[in-house]
C-alpha cells in the first residue's frame, strides 16, 4: 500500500453543493479538501464541519517585488484563518492572480534584482511559517496556456528559489499539470526536487481533468514517487471530465491512498 495521502480541490468538484457540504462530501470519500480564496467562504461554517484540510491559498493580494508589504499583511490574515481551520500548508504564487488566473502584475522579464527581492521576501515568509507552525508552499504555474506573464513560474524557477532559501517551513507546491505544459521531464525532476517538495498537485494534459483523460502516464509517475520515497500529499487540482465521483475514482486508481 502506498504512503501517499490524497487530496482534491473543493473549488472544482461537487460544485452543485454549498462549500461546507462539499468539503464534507470530499472528506467522506476519503480525501483531504483543498481551498483556493478563503475570503469567498464562510469560515465559521467550514470550522464547524470538523474536516481535516490539506492546503489553502496563503495570501489575498500582493507580490514578492512591488507589493511585498501588502503580501506580508495578507499572509498574516491567511495564517489566522489557517489556524482556525487547521490547514497545514499555505499556497503562494509568483504574483497575485485575478479571477481568470492571470497575473495582476505581469512580469514576463525578471531581472536579477527581482530574483534577489523574491529571495528576501520568501525568507521572511519562511520565518512567518516557523513562528506559526505552518508550511508555505510556492506553486509553479504554466505560462503557455493558463497563466501568461507570471514571474518565477516554472518548476525550475520555484526550485531555484526554494532551494536557495532552504527552510523547512518553505517548500514547493509542485504542480505536474503545469510542469508538463511548460517543461516536461517530470520523472528526472521529481528525483531532484524531492527534498524541497511540500505537496504535489496533479491533473491531466490537455484539459486539466483527472488522471487517465489525457497524455500523462500517472501510474508511472506514482511508481517513481514510491521508488524515490515520497510520502507526502498528492492533490487533484483539476476539473472532472463528467462526474466528480468518477473523477476521484480515476484519481485514486492512479495513486494508492494512505491508510
Amino acid at each position: 500500500m502506498s504512503t501517499f495521502s490524497l487530496s482534491c480541490c473543493a473549488e472544482t468538484l461537487f460544485t452543485e453543493l454549498p462549500i461546507a457540504e462539499r468539503v464534507q462530501k470530499i472528506a467522506g470519500l476519503g480525501f483531504l479538501p483543498e481551498l483556493w480564496d478563503w475570503t469567498k467562504h464562510d469560515i465559521d461554517a467550514l470550522v464547524a464541519t470538523g474536516v481535516e484540510f490539506s492546503s489553502m491559498t496563503g495570501y489575498i493580494e500582493g507580490d514578492f517585488i512591488e507589493n511585498k508589504d501588502k503580501l506580508i499583511a495578507t499572509i498574516h490574515e491567511s495564517v489566522a484563518v489557517a489556524k482556525r481551520l487547521g490547514v497545514p500548508r499555505l499556497n503562494l504564487h509568483g504574483t497575485g492572480l485575478d479571477n481568470k488566473g492571470l497575473p495582476v502584475n505581469p512580469r514576463p522579464i525578471v531581472s536579477g534584482r527581482d530574483w534577489l527581492q523574491a529571495y528576501k521576501t520568501l525568507s521572511e515568509i519562511a520565518q512567518i511559517g516557523a513562528d506559526n507552525n505552518v508550511m508555505f508552499v510556492l506553486e509553479n504555474l504554466n505560462r503557455k496556456v493558463d497563466h501568461p506573464g507570471v514571474p518565477f513560474a516554472t518548476a525550475e524557477d520555484v526550485y531555484t528559489l526554494i532551494s536557495e532559501v532552504n527552510h523547512p517551513n518553505l517548500k514547493m507546491m509542485l504542480d505536474l499539470y503545469h510542469q508538463q505544459i511548460d517543461e516536461g521531464n517530470l520523472i528526472e525532476s521529481l528525483t531532484r526536487y524531492l527534498p524541497h517538495i511540500g505537496e504535489i498537485q496533479v491533473a491531466d494534459v490537455p484539459g486539466r481533468q483527472e488522471p487517465s483523460t489525457g497524455e500523462m502516464n500517472y501510474p508511472a509517475i506514482s511508481a517513481h514517487l514510491e521508488n524515490i520515497g515520497y510520502q507526502g500529499v498528492i492533490g487533484f487540482e483539476g476539473f472532472p471530465e463528467s462526474d466528480s465521483e468518477l473523477a476521484l475514482t480515476r484519481f485514486r486508481n492512479a495513486f494508492s491512498q494512505k491508510k
